[in-house]
């Protein structure tokens, strides 16, 4: 455990020169996937990030997501020591072809991502109308 003195004591030039360095982490977050029968929900934990620096994106059959988690500072504050950098979330889901990929819905709502992604209307399940004669 790093007392008060010592991370007061450092450099200055210690922590800019590690930032300088581009020490970027790319974590996969935290992703629960359900089904239901109109289609998927997947939800992504990305604590720190904000819309503006949020990525979602559908290639043919494979959705993307990214997102950079950033700590603001209060003004006229400097960090001398920070555990967590800059840090990129970041994962790939290959899609079904049953999915309408055109219609994706995406939420940011305190740092969960929600995207809701339809099946397309031939492979929901539909009720069948039984006739007596």
């Amino acid at each position: 455990m790093t007392t008060t003195q010592e991370v007061a004591g450092r450099d200055k030039t210690e922590t800019v020169q590690s930032h300088t360095q581009g020490q970027e982490f790319l974590l996969r977050p935290a992703t629960d996937i359900s089904e239901d029968a109109h289609g998927i929900t997947v939800l992504a934990d990305m604590p720190g990030v904000s819309k503006d620096r949020l990525n979602v994106q559908v290639d043919q059959n494979q959705l993307l997501i990214e997102g950079t988690m950033a700590i603001d500072l209060p003004t006229g504050m400097e960090a001398l020591y920070a555990d967590v950098r800059a840090t990129k979330y970041g994962a790939s889901f290959q899609l079904s072809p049953e999915l309408e990929t055109d219609r994706i819905e995406a939420n940011l709502v305190e740092g969960v991502l929600s995207v809701r992604i339809p099946k397309r209307a031939e492979f929901r399940p539909r009720r069948i109308e039984v006739q007596a004669g």
